[in-house]
């Protein structure tokens, strides 16, 4: 990873304090604005998010959106005519196109959630553009992004600016000429990395980063995942902290979202309880965030969950921090999700779970491993 000194974090947590921050730094944007977005919500978050990308393009800022082809597939025509008639040039990576559904094209999907503003405010995080309340029961989803100044926006953008780039040239043919931006000046006294996940220089680079973390750890690691059905390097990490002594603490999904990869994660539980690490799942809403704490010192901020397709496919983006007081925060937040939000796996009674339950997992555990294996996975590290 390479750290930089000089930052100001401010860690926001679900799109209540997330969209305002950034629609904050829109309307104050001078020369461009990146934005990249797994999902792109025609609701009222995302209208609120396409007006002030508008409203910046009209004052003759470059506004650049990157958006997923399967992501944001039912983005309304409507709403991106809208964006271009403002002046917001939009950009789809991986259009859906031919009739075959199990492509392994298909899930080398722009999972990342970024924004830069003039080079001097970034974000980072899990938060795609869609209302927090557009889930079931209207409990908002539990996530996280980061606001950046400093030295690490500069990585951000030039993240940015090299993935708009090889989508520009990939849908129009043509170079995309970048006008280039002064690296920004410190701001604050922390330290941070981004790291990101692609296709080319950077394949491992996310899971490498987890992994050195996990290793390192002496006290505490606390992870929570969205999605989670890591491989066995990343299990036999977690599985090594906790017999040498480290409290490991995993706060997953606990409401059925996706049902295969509901029942093919709970296939490790069993394992992963045996080595005497604490699982927590959320039920009072959705879980989304991809985020942990090591040591009460350094922290992971960002969109990659522990799962085949987020470390072996997707385009992703993390904010590694390095400093105790933000470590803090983000430990209170989960440690609060836990508390008011989610339950306990018993070890004892889920050893003694239904046979219809054990059923399903292992049917789901099956099927995930044949889909591992067919995409050329099966050796899923």
């Amino acid at each position: 990873m390479e750290t930089r000194d000089g930052n100001r974090l401010t860690l926001l947590a679900n799109g209540g304090a997330y969209f305002p921050a950034l629609i904050a730094a829109f309307d104050a944007a001078r020369r461009e604005i990146f934005l990249e977005s797994y999902l792109f919500a025609d609701d009222a978050s995302g209208g609120a998010v396409a007006a002030a990308l508008g409203r910046a393009a009209s004052r003759g800022v470059a506004v650049h959106l990157l958006i997923d082809g399967f992501g944001a597939r039912d983005l309304p025509d409507a709403l991106r005519e809208r964006l271009l008639r403002a002046g917001v040039e939009v950009l789809v990576f991986r259009p859906l196109r031919g009739w075959w559904p199990f492509a392994r094209g298909r899930l080398r999907r722009m999972h990342r959630k970024l924004a830069c503003v003039d080079s001097q405010v970034a974000f980072v995080g899990g938060i795609n553009v869609i209302d927090d309340f557009d889930a079931p029961g209207q409990v908002p989803r539990h996530d996280y992004a980061v606001r950046i100044e400093g030295p690490v926006t500069t990585q951000v953008r030039s993240a940015a600016a090299a993935l708009w780039s090889r989508v520009f040239r990939s849908r129009t043919r043509r170079r995309w000429t970048d006008p280039g931006a002064a690296p920004a000046a410190p701001a604050g006294r922390q330290r941070a990395a981004l790291v990101v996940r692609d296709n080319l220089r950077h394949r491992d680079d996310i899971e490498k980063a987890y992994l050195d973390c996990i290793e390192s750890a002496r006290e505490e690691v606390v992870i929570a995942c969205a999605y989670f059905f890591p491989g066995r390097r990343f299990r036999r990490a977690l599985i090594e902290a906790s017999a040498r002594g480290v409290r490991v603490v995993l706060l997953l999904q606990g409401r059925v979202e996706y049902l295969l990869l509901h029942y093919a994660s709970r296939a490790l539980y069993g394992s992963l309880l045996e080595a005497g690490i604490e699982i927590h799942e959320y039920h009072l809403g959705f879980l989304h965030a991809k985020v942990a704490v090591f040591d009460g010192r350094q922290a992971s901020v960002g969109s990659s969950n522990i799962d085949p397709f987020s470390l072996l496919l997707a385009q992703e983006a993390n904010v590694f921090v390095d400093d105790a007081r933000f470590a803090e925060q983000l430990r209170d937040g989960l440690h609060a999700a836990m508390r008011d939000g989610a339950r306990l796996v018993p070890p004892q009674a889920w050893s003694r779970r239904p046979r219809l339950q054990r059923l399903r997992i292992w049917l789901g555990y099956g099927l995930a491993r044949f889909g591992l294996a067919f995409y050329g996975f099966e050796r899923w590290h």
